[in-house]
């Protein structure tokens, strides 16, 4: 890959209504709209929480709805990334080999292989609680495209600590597949402008719009800078944002804001 391809990366963000209970129709769409993301020059597309089979769901739903990682839904969307050459982040209900479901997130490169795939650690009262079970494997940091990049999941992103030890683990990028609602807009406005900035590292947090049986979702999906600025936003409508994140500029925010380099951990229980 070019240098200068290394240095900057290109995402888009789909902000949507859930697809509920439909994953042949969530399979469709993403199709078209990694079609769009492509076009524009987007090198991943990010989709939000539980994407294939919609959030606010029971656990009879997430049960009937769950696959393993690499289950005949993720070969379908394997097919879609290398159809359209572009690399898919989506979140999906897993079920894993000793039955447990878990609600969890896959990425797949544009080559149709699996990169990563992270389970929600940090569960959202009775709504997540009701359907699937809460992980206890740490996320991780991995190489994509000349970046380093890491997975979480909504809630996730709202512990301090979470984001802290992937940053001091090397992360540049985390992205966030989220289904927030309106009265925690805080989340959007505040804290991921602030967990970027005090972590200098880019967050990009996607989020669902409308309404899914009676639970209404926020949008105002986003990617943040590490000087707390917003690259792009969304409103509260369906639609695609895309935004380029840029490695020197990476370096000249963590050359002025060292809080990494000058933690003091052994002060910090």
């Amino acid at each position: 890959m070019p240098m200068d391809a290394m240095q900057q990366l290109r995402i888009a963000l789909w902000q949507c209504q859930p697809r509920t209970d439909d994953v042949p129709r969530a399979i469709a769409d993403l199709a078209d709209r990694a079609s769009v993301a492509a076009a524009e020059g987007a090198r991943l597309l990010i989709c939000p929480e539980m994407y294939l089979s919609g959030y606010h769901i029971d656990s009879a739903t997430a049960r009937r709805l769950a696959q393993p990682a690499d289950g005949e839904w993720a070969r379908q969307i394997g097919a879609v990334a290398r159809d359209t050459n572009i690399a898919l982040l989506y979140g999906f209900p897993e079920l894993a080999g000793d039955g447990t479901v878990y609600n969890a997130v896959r990425l797949v490169g544009n080559n149709g292989v699996t990169v990563a795939v992270h389970r929600k650690t940090h569960l959202f009262g009775e709504i997540d609680r009701a359907a699937v079970t809460a992980s206890d494997r740490r996320p991780t940091v991995f190489h994509f495209e000349g970046w380093r990049l890491a997975l979480l999941i909504c809630y996730e992103v709202e512990f301090p600590e979470v984001v802290r030890r992937l940053a001091v683990a090397g992360a540049d990028l985390v992205c966030v597949p989220t289904a927030n609602m309106p009265d925690y807009d805080a989340v959007q406005r505040v804290l991921i402008p602030a967990r970027a900035f005090e972590n200098q590292v880019y967050v990009a947090y996607a989020n669902f719009c409308g309404t899914e049986r009676g639970l209404d979702y926020g949008g105002l999906s986003l990617i943040a800078g590490p000087s707390g600025a917003t690259v792009v936003e969304a409103g509260t409508a369906e639609g695609m944002i895309v935004g380029d994140l840029d490695k020197a500029a990476l370096r000249r925010s963590r050359h002025m804001n060292p809080y990494l380099a000058e933690r003091r951990p052994e002060l910090y229980d």
